[in-house]
C-alpha cells in the first residue's frame, strides 16, 4: 500500500507543533546543494514556528556522525536528504526522528518513535520525481501554509540534485507549477553562463564542461578575438546578438562533443529566477555545492537564509572548488581511467569531488556505455561514488542496491539511487570491491569488453 505524503507529513509537522518550544530541534542533512537547500527550508519553518535549530551537514552520519549524535541529548532529530538507507541506527538513537528522504527504502522503522516519509513508498519515484528540498518543502506546508514562499529552494534543491534533466517532472513538476502560479519565480530562456567577467565564466564552466575550452585560456582568447569580446567584459554588458553568437558556438562545441540531447537541453533551456532568493535557481545550486563541498557547510546553509553578504565569499569558494575540479576532469579527459568489463573508474583524493566530477565527466567527458565510479582513499577507507545515465538505468543498471548489497557484505555502507549511489568501506577490501562490483553490474546487464 502507498503512504500518503500529505498525512505523514501532517503527522511529522503535529509532533514538531507538540513540542517545547524551549528545547531546540536537531536537523541533520546531506552537504550537497539538494542537502542544504532542505535543512535551509527545514530551519526556517521550524525558527517560524518558535524554535531555535541546531543542523549539522554531513557527507554521510554513518559510524563517527552516529556516536557524535547519540551523546546528544535531543527531543527530535528531522534527517533530511538520508535517513532510510541508515534506518537501523536511527533507530538505536532511541529519540523522536523524523525522516524526510528520496533515496531508495529499505524498510519500515521498527520503532514508534520514528515518522519515516520516503518519497518512493508515496507513489512518487525518488530518482526524477522528488529530491530532499521538495519533501522538506512539503513537511514544511504541514507545519505552515505561510511556507509556500520556500518553494524556490525546494526547487534548488531538485535542480542541483539533477533532477530537472529532461525537465522536472512528477512531484517537483507540481512544486514548479505552484510557484510559477503564486508569482514566486520569474522565467527567461538562456544558458548558463555567469562569472565575475566573460572570461572567468567560461575558464570555470565546468557543468556544462566544454572539452578543449573550458579550463583552457588560449582557446577561450580565440573565442573571444574571433567575437570582438575583451576577458573583462561581464557577462551583463553583452547585448542580444553578442550572446546568440557566443550560445551558438557553444552549442556546437557540445554537438561536435556527441553530448546527449538531454544533456544539452539542459544547458539551454528556460531558467528560473527568485527575487527573493537573489538569482536563478541553478547558479544558487552551484554556490550551494561549491559551499558544501570545499570546507564552508555553514556559509552554504548562510546564504538560504537570505544573507546575502556572503554571496561573495562564497564565489571565491567556488572559484577554487572548480579549479579543482576541473583538473580533475582534465586528467580524465586525457584517459587518465581504469576499466572493468562492466565498469570504470577513476581515483580522487577527495571523496566529496569524486562525486561531483563522476557526475560531470558522465555526462560531457567519458563514454557512456558502462557507468564511472571514483574511488578516494583516506586513512583506513575506501570511499565509492558511482554515477550512471538515465539510458543505463533503463537497461537495468541499479547502482544504489549494488553499493547496499556489496558494502553490507563487505561490512561497510552503502546505497543511494538507480542511476547515482555511494558506499564506504574498508581500505583493505578495495580489491574484493572491484570483483564484486564488476560482477554484480554485470548481472544487471552491463557488459562491455
Amino acid at each position: 500500500m502507498t503512504d500518503d505524503i500529505f498525512m505523514l507529513c501532517a503527522d511529522a509537522a503535529s509532533q514538531v507543533k507538540n513540542l517545547d518550544s524551549t528545547r531546540p530541534i536537531r536537523v541533520v542533512s546531506h552537504y550537497d546543494a539538494d542537502g542544504i537547500s532542505a535543512a535551509g527550508i527545514i530551519c526556517l519553518a521550524v525558527y517560524q514556528e518558535g524554535f531555535n535549530f541546531h543542523a549539522s551537514l554531513m557527507r554521510n552520519p554513518f559510524d563517527k556522525g552516529f556516536k557524535r549524535i547519540a551523546e546528544e541529548e535531543n527531543d527530535l532529530i528531522i534527517f533530511s536528504d538520508m535517513g532510510s538507507g541508515q534506518i537501523e541506527s536511527i533507530e538505536n538513537l532511541k529519540t523522536n526522528c523524523i525522516i524526510l528522504d528520496h533515496h531508495q527504502y529499505l524498510r519500515a522503522s521498527k520503532s514508534k518513535d520514528i515518522i519515516q516519509i520516503n518519497a518512493n513508498n508515496c507513489g512518487i519515484n525518488g530518482n526524477y520525481e522528488a529530491c530532499g528540498a521538495t519533501l522538506a518543502y512539503t513537511f514544511s506546508k504541514a507545519l505552515n501554509k505561510k511556507n509556500l514562499d520556500l518553494a524556490p529552494l525546494a526547487l534548488t534543491g531538485a535542480i542541483g540534485d539533477k533532477q530537472h534533466i529532461g525537465g522536472l517532472r512528477g512531484f517537483n513538476k507540481k512544486i514548479l507549477d505552484e510557484a510559477l502560479q503564486n508569482n514566486l519565480l520569474t522565467t527567461r530562456i538562456g544558458s548558463k553562463i555567469y562569472g565575475k567577467n566573460i572570461f572567468d565564466a567560461l575558464y570555470y564552466s565546468i557543468d556544462p564542461y566544454y572539452k578543449g575550452l573550458s579550463g583552457n585560456d588560449k582557446e577561450i582568447k580565440k573565442l573571444l578575438d574571433q567575437l570582438k569580446l575583451k576577458p573583462e567584459k561581464t557577462t551583463k554588458e553583452l547585448d542580444t546578438s553578442i550572446t546568440k553568437k557566443l550560445n551558438s558556438l557553444l552549442l556546437l562545441r557540445l554537438i561536435d562533443a556527441d553530448i546527449d540531447q538531454k544533456i544539452i537541453d539542459i544547458v539551454f533551456r528556460t531558467r528560473y529566477y527568485s527575487e527573493k532568493l537573489g538569482c536563478e535557481l541553478e547558479r544558487l545550486a552551484d554556490l550551494l555545492d561549491a559551499c558544501g563541498k570545499n570546507g564552508a557547510r555553514g556559509l552554504g546553509l548562510s546564504i538560504c537564509f537570505g544573507n546575502e553578504n556572503n554571496f561573495n565569499e562564497a564565489e571565491s569558494i567556488e572559484k577554487d572548488y572548480k579549479t579543482k575540479i576541473l583538473h580533475a576532469l582534465q586528467n580524465i579527459e586525457k584517459g587518465d581511467l581504469q576499466h572493468t568489463t562492466s565498469f570504470q573508474y577513476f581515483y580522487s583524493d577527495s571523496s566529496s569531488l569524486g562525486g561531483v566530477v563522476a557526475g560531470i565527466a558522465m555526462n560531457y567527458v567519458v563514454d557512456t556505455s558502462k557507468p564511472l565510479l571514483s574511488l578516494s582513499r583516506k586513512d583506513d577507507e575506501l570511499h565509492i561514488s558511482c554515477r550512471g545515465t538515465q539510458q543505463l538505468v533503463e537497461q537495468g543498471l541499479d547502482l544504489g542496491h549494488a553499493m547496499k548489497s556489496i558494502a553490507t557484505e563487505l561490512k561497510g555502507f552503502g546505497g543511494g539511487h538507480k542511476i547515482a549511489a555511494g558506499a564506504t568501506i574498508s581500505l583493505e577490501k578495495e580489491t574484493e570491491f572491484i570483483s564484486k562490483t564488476t560482477d554484480i553490474i554485470k548481472k544487471q546487464g552491463i557488459v562491455l569488453i
